[in-house]
């Protein structure tokens, strides 16, 4: 197994869950994932260590993910919405897409390197091109926002009913 198979066996998934919470889809996120793994077999895994490695490759999908993104606002969609009844359990996820994607850009892409794929605050510094205690600060101010703006949402799923756990609280067994 050559170096750049075992890269990719080794990154593949968390590539791929980081590019489909940026890009809200999973085509376009398995299409960028074989475009990130397809420069890196013509770059070739660089000689470094496993953190910077690993940043390296974060910050490739990362690249493609802006220019997606960039490109795709070039491209205007018009989208049908159809009024329907969900449950909470989905309004919640709704509400937590749409408040993940309201972040800034450097903030969104450094939380979600963060919680989607488990990048250590080193690896995600590289791959963002941010010192360490710029990625601290950008984390701790995504999660500040998160919680304001999720505050409702949640809130509004207790009235229905709906039983929300947050870190650091408790259900007791009734």
């Amino acid at each position: 197994m050559s170096d750049v198979e075992r890269f990719y066996g080794d990154h593949r998934d968390g590539v791929f869950r980081y590019l489909r919470r940026v890009l809200g889809g999973s085509e376009a996120a398995r299409d960028l994932t074989q475009e990130v793994f397809l420069r890196v077999s013509r770059a070739g895994v660089p000689e470094t260590n496993e953190i910077g490695r690993r940043a390296w490759v974060f910050q490739i999908a990362r690249n493609l993910a802006l220019n997606h993104l960039r490109d795709g606002r070039r491209r205007p969609v018009m989208v049908g919405l159809v009024h329907s009844v969900v449950p909470a359990t989905q309004e919640l996820a709704v509400a937590l897409h749409a408040a993940i994607a309201a972040l800034p850009e450097l903030d969104r892409d450094v939380f979600l390197l963060r919680e989607t794929t488990g990048l250590s605050y080193q690896e995600i510094a590289v791959a963002c091109e941010l010192p360490v205690e710029g990625v601290r600060s950008r984390l701790h101010r995504a999660r500040q926002t998160l919680r304001s703006t999720l505050g409702q949402s949640l809130r509004l799923a207790e009235q229905r009913g709906v039983r929300c756990v947050t870190a650091g609280s408790r259900v007791d067994d009734e």
